[in-house]
């Protein structure tokens, strides 16, 4: 737990570090840019707040536009926490498979719109009881697999009998179907559009079928922040599970309309010798999963070891670096670095705004 919280004004040159900072200029513009996309489209973001953790940060995207006023979490814990923070349109896009995670969706449906994915018929039927035997009601999605080969059904013909099955049983309601797909490396936009319309025409495969089959599809969640702007294009489509575009990253900075809005403030404890400096932020703090390496917000600086608590900084030839200075570190994947800390330090024009908890940190159940 991190008890520090610098007050109203004080300047980001004083904080103490390691902390983690947003940049609410940027934040808001990245925000502004989804409100713009979205403004008279039949597509609206979704916000999945896996890569936030906070209703407050989540509800700012509302207010500003383009939204259809709900979110995605990832497990049911983190749809409590938004629907306590006054959320109560939310997707989990994700299979919930125990009767006590699906009886605490189901609570949350007597005050919610709550929806889940699904990708089996036994799922589809403990949802079913469970939502009964508590009087409400489950909006049913199905996952269909494009791109990810984990969880998802594989064929329309399968999407199809889910589809039906969820139709014919008390408790749960067909809503429509989901899908989830990533892109690797530096794609410019002509690249993102191939790799995207591809798996949005397999996504829109199963929704034919469906209904083809006499049910109507009332939404598709479909895409990301790779395909926030071509999602636009896709007849059919009628929401973006977008995250990342929020506070960004490294691994996304590719996506050059949004602008790096969460950061780390590190200070450098050690320059020993030459070319070397070492500063008081590790992988407790920084959490590069999945291989995605930060980077030092600092040209000719470059991190060349991370450890627990530290890590040690190349220097090009004439840079100059000090013990005390300040730096700025942006996360190479942002989803859990917000989840190693309890808060947000906001700051504008270089000093602290606010500070706001995340309270779906932790939100693992």
């Amino acid at each position: 737990m991190d008890f520090y919280r610098p007050q109203k004004g004080t300047p980001v040159s004083e904080l103490e570090t390691p902390c983690f900072i947003v940049d609410m200029d940027a934040l808001e513009s990245n925000f502004r840019v989804i409100a713009d996309t979205y403004r008279n489209t039949a597509v609206k973001m979704r916000e999945h707040t896996k890569n936030l953790k906070s209703p407050f940060i989540a509800k700012l995207q509302i207010d500003i536009g383009g939204t259809n006023g709900g979110v995605c979490t990832a497990k049911v814990s983190e749809a409590e926490v938004m629907v306590q923070g006054g959320i109560k349109d939310i997707l989990i896009p994700n299979q919930i498979v125990t009767d006590e995670k699906i009886a605490r969706l189901c609570a949350l449906a007597k005050v919610g719109d709550m929806k889940v994915c699904v990708d089996n018929e036994r799922n589809v039927r403990d949802i079913a009881r469970v939502a009964s035997a508590n009087g409400v009601t489950i909006g049913i999605l199905i996952e269909i697999d494009t791109d990810m080969h984990r969880a998802g059904v594989r064929t329309s013909k399968h999407a199809v009998e889910l589809a039906k099955l969820a139709s014919s049983l008390p408790g749960v309601a067909f809503r429509g179907v989901m899908s989830h797909q990533t892109i690797d490396g530096w794609p410019d936009k002509e690249t993102r559009y191939i790799v995207g319309r591809k798996f949005f025409d397999i996504c829109m495969e199963a929704v034919k079928a469906i209904e083809k089959a006499g049910m109507p599809v009332e939404i598709v969640s479909s895409g990301e922040t790779y395909t926030y702007d071509l999602a636009t294009e896709i007849p059919g489509v009628t929401e973006v599970e977008g995250g990342t575009y929020a506070l960004m990253d490294v691994t996304n900075a590719y996506m050059t309309e949004f602008q790096m809005a969460g950061m780390l403030l590190a200070t450098v404890v050690s320059a020993p010798r030459p070319g070397v400096a070492v500063a008081d932020i590790g992988t407790r703090a920084i959490c590069p999963i999945k291989g995605y390496w930060p980077k030092v917000a600092m040209k000719g600086v470059t991190i060349e070891e991370l450890h627990s608590e530290h890590m040690v900084l190349k220097l090009d030839a004439g840079v100059k670096i000090k013990a005390g200075d300040k730096l700025t570190v942006h996360p190479g994947y942002q989803d859990g670095l917000v989840n190693r800390w309890d808060q947000f330090i906001a700051i504008r024009g270089g000093q602290v705004e606010a500070v706001y908890d995340i309270p779906g940190r932790g939100c693992f159940y």
